[in-house]
């Protein structure tokens, strides 16, 4: 009798062990989840940062592989990019001896259906002597490997491939994990890829050698996004069109580019300066207030606005033997122009809208008067 008692207690206990150890296990994995949860999320966040950063696009998406190897402890991470030509890979921690052979994977035969179904494709081997299908020259890098497609909107753009060392690493991986993380890389992309567009139309005007509006968006906002506040100034040379009728427009040229040469000349390093269209330009005053530029801008225009411009005989010289050979070059003595500017002013703040203030301003030079010759701050 007391035995049956001894083993219906121990029933029992083992019963209640089993339970709580049930319970544990589900609160470990409940706790697994909420930590990975953190982490996606963090993730995400860290992506966000990026993004909103002043580096260039593809500083950004080196970066944003980085975030993935080191929160997610993944091995060997690269993402390819098709840009219109070739396959490119845009970020990798792998050795780049072994670069031509992971931006060819869209010709692997086992991936190519990934491709065409949008689904990932993983694969491994069962022993270290094994090497994976494509690999060509290497052998212990990459022992099993996840590749997933990119697709923005429809549209296959490239791929993102994840490797590890070790033969079915990935065989109990929480794909759903992985699948965020690919949003989230696409989604980057996706983000970016406008401002590689504004990246790649920057311009170099012809007569003044200045970058063109797509500039401050791109680069000149890095430099102007070092500091928290900055003045932003645009000016018009208002009788620009009236000394090419007027004229020429040569001299109207020839106006740009000693007005450009001058501010150039007389600006500093950070200061970020370009023709923003036509008779309009743009100085970034980067880390300067409204207030301390003031009487900078003032100085600038009377010098600029005391200038008698003209054409010198050689100057119409080379024009005309362009145009026409033999043709006589006409009496410069009377062609002298005086230009005529209007300036505006506004601040910006880092992380705000530049082209809003910059739209701000042209609004306020187009709707001017065409005789105001002034420095307003709007």
């Amino acid at each position: 009798m007391i035995t049956v008692v001894v083993v219906g207690i121990l029933i029992i206990v083992i019963l209640v062990l089993v339970v709580y150890n049930i319970k544990i296990n589900s609160r470990i994995q409940e706790f697994r989840n909420v930590n990975q949860k953190i982490t996606n999320l963090q993730v995400v966040q860290d992506f966000m940062n990026t993004i909103g950063e002043t580096s260039s696009v593809d500083q950004k998406i080196k970066k944003i592989n980085d975030i993935l190897v080191e929160k997610y402890e993944i091995k060997y991470s690269t993402i390819v990019v098709f840009n219109g030509a070739e396959y490119e890979i845009k970020a990798s921690n792998v050795d780049k001896k072994h670069w031509d052979a992971l931006k060819s994977l869209q010709d692997v035969d086992m991936f190519k259906d990934s491709i065409q179904t949008a689904t990932p494709k993983y694969v491994t081997v069962n022993n270290e002597k094994e090497k994976l299908p494509y690999q060509q020259m290497e052998f212990g890098r990459a022992k099993s490997a996840i590749f997933f497609p990119l697709y923005i909107d429809n549209v296959y753009i490239g791929y993102w491939i994840m490797e590890s060392g070790t033969p079915h690493d990935f065989d109990n991986v929480d794909t759903t994990i992985l699948e965020v993380i690919k949003d989230n890389i696409v989604s980057v992309l996706k983000t970016v890829v406008h401002q590689k567009t504004l990246e790649s139309i920057v311009r170099t005007d012809l007569f003044t050698g200045l970058y063109s509006e797509e500039y401050l968006y791109g680069e000149g906002k890095k430099v102007i996004d070092q500091y928290t506040i900055s003045t932003i100034c645009m000016f018009k040379i208002t009788n620009l069109e009236e000394i090419n009728k007027t004229y020429c427009r040569e001299l109207g040229n020839k106006v740009i580019t000693k007005i450009s040469e001058y501010i150039q000349d007389n600006i500093a390093k950070d200061y970020v300066f370009v023709r923003y269209m036509g008779p309009k330009f743009v100085i970034a005053f980067s880390g300067v207030e409204t207030s301390g530029v003031a009487d900078f801008i003032n100085d600038i225009k009377e010098t600029i606005e005391k200038m008698q411009i003209k054409l010198t005989q050689e100057d119409m010289q080379e024009e005309l033997t362009k145009q026409a050979p033999n043709s006589q070059i006409p009496n410069l003595e009377q062609q002298i122009a005086t230009p005529r500017l209007n300036f505006v002013l506004s601040s910006y703040y880092k992380g705000t809208g530049l082209e809003e203030v910059l739209k701000k301003l042209e609004e306020y030079l187009d709707n001017a008067p065409k005789e105001e010759s002034d420095i307003t701050n709007i």
